[in-house]
């Protein structure tokens, strides 16, 4: 998996609607202009925006699929404040049990020159709930419709940031390659109406928009509509971690998916189990979920206040579907020392005098550093990489030639996802022993081969 779902979903809402007063409980504002330009991250199709909350730094992700800010991962900011909390129980996707946390008001919260003072935010304290290890950077929460529904969100996947627009003074431009459709509200989580062809058949879906998964499709199995799994190829799967456990499921492609005039073919999908989506399956005709890897591929206007969303085509729209054809499921844990010889000067007794009396070479010298430490937490049955001999934990070193340490996760991670039959050749650490194994990329699904 390829960091392939970080779900946090909350299945509980509650409705705080702000005052009219600039600074309204619960509500963002723009104090001194009408727009404001903010630049993210884009890792593995997710959204990572700089955030300020009571005065600390800290990187949340933007999720249209939460209807409350959730804060985690938070060892490492001993000086955060929190306030005027009270004790409850979140639910969000995976088998496990509520999860506890804090319910904290009236936070001072920042997202470029967007301020809300009086924000509720939701703590959690459980450690393993922390995604940080499978992007490979800093994450401390999630954020969605608290921002949303204040502004007209312009996401611009191509060149990595969002535009806030005060509802009240934003003018839609003519754009003729632009289509706008109506959005459906359920606890506060924004629904779209789209088409599926799966099996040879065309089937009608209401889907979830959720840019916080990394996936394309999420389809929920019904058999009375003729969304099944086994009706094509697919493989198991770990999906990813929500709130409230891990999700399994099953991975495959359907034929094509369309949004009235866009239509995008042999599109990546995941079945998730019926246990890890139980409560989302509340959710009256909810057929599944639309995410990043198909939003990245438009310019996108969410307009809350309004009850639509504008999409035009991006340079990602022809892209292939791809998914992580080695079965190594990596993560990023902790740090290892690293010790780099450094150069050692040479001097003369003369400086640049051409005479020559003694030398003096200063033996070469070490220094240690930290650098992340790349671990295998998990492999797919009778993937290539399981196959090759490799195991859990072991400690990636270098791939293809290349290094680790000059390297990012999501940089490991594209090596998998190349054609089948590209050979992937790598070096790690098991017990302190230094191993080398080799594989090919594979194609992942159990019968025949898909385009």
């Amino acid at each position: 998996m390829i960091i392939t779902y970080i779900k946090y979903a909350l299945c509980f809402f509650i409705f705080t609607l702000g005052a009219p007063e600039v600074f309204a409980q619960n509500k963002f504002n723009l104090p001194t202009k009408d727009q404001d330009k903010i630049r993210f991250e884009l890792i593995n199709n997710l959204i990572i925006l700089p955030v300020e909350l009571n005065g600390v730094k800290l990187s949340f992700l933007l999720d249209s699929g939460v209807s409350k800010p959730i804060l985690f991962n938070i060892t490492n900011t001993d000086s955060l404040q929190i306030n005027e909390v009270e004790t409850i129980f979140l639910r969000g996707l995976g088998g496990g049990e509520a999860v506890r946390a804090l319910r904290s008001r009236r936070n001072f919260i920042k997202i470029g020159d967007a301020i809300n003072i009086n924000q509720d935010i939701y703590v959690v304290f459980d450690q393993s709930i922390n995604f940080t290890p499978r992007l490979g950077v800093p994450i401390h929460g999630i954020i969605g419709y608290d921002l949303f529904k204040d502004f007209v969100v312009e996401i611009n996947y191509r060149r990595k940031f969002i535009k806030l627009h005060k509802p009240e003074t934003y003018t839609y431009k003519d754009c003729r390659k632009c289509t706008s459709f109506n959005l459906n509200f359920h606890n506060d989580k924004p629904y779209i109406e789209g088409n599926i062809e799966i099996a040879d058949q065309s089937k009608k879906v209401k889907l979830l928009i959720d840019s916080g998964s990394s996936d394309g499709l999420w389809l929920f199995e019904n058999d009375s509509i003729g969304i099944i799994s086994d009706s094509i190829n697919y493989f198991e799967d770990f999906l990813g971690r929500g709130l409230s456990g891990n999700v399994y499921g099953k991975r495959s492609k359907i034929d094509a998916f369309s949004l009235d005039k866009f239509q995008l073919t042999n599109v990546n999908v995941a079945f998730p189990d019926s246990t890890s989506i139980s409560h989302a399956r509340l959710i009256q005709d909810r057929n599944g979920s639309l995410s990043g890897e198909i939003l990245k591929r438009f310019h996108v206007i969410m307009d809350y206040p309004n009850s639509k969303i504008s999409l035009r085509k991006n340079k990602n729209f022809n892209d292939d579907f791809r998914y992580n054809r080695s079965g190594i499921v990596l993560e990023q844990r902790g740090q290892r020392i690293v010790q780099e010889r450094n150069s050692a000067p040479v001097f003369d007794s003369y400086g640049n005098d051409k005479r020559v009396a003694f030398v003096i070479d200063r033996a070469g010298y070490y220094s240690y550093k930290l650098q992340p430490a790349f671990k295998i937490v998990d492999l797919r049955k009778n993937s290539p990489a399981e196959k090759s001999g490799l195991m859990t934990n072991d400690q990636l070193l270098s791939i293809n030639g290349k290094s680790t340490l000059n390297l990012k996760l999501e940089d490991i991670m594209g090596f998998f996802q190349a054609d089948y039959g590209k050979t992937i050749r790598v070096t790690i650490e098991r017990d302190t022993e230094i191993m080398k194994f080799q594989f090919d990329l594979e194609n992942p699904f159990k019968q025949e081969k898909l385009p």
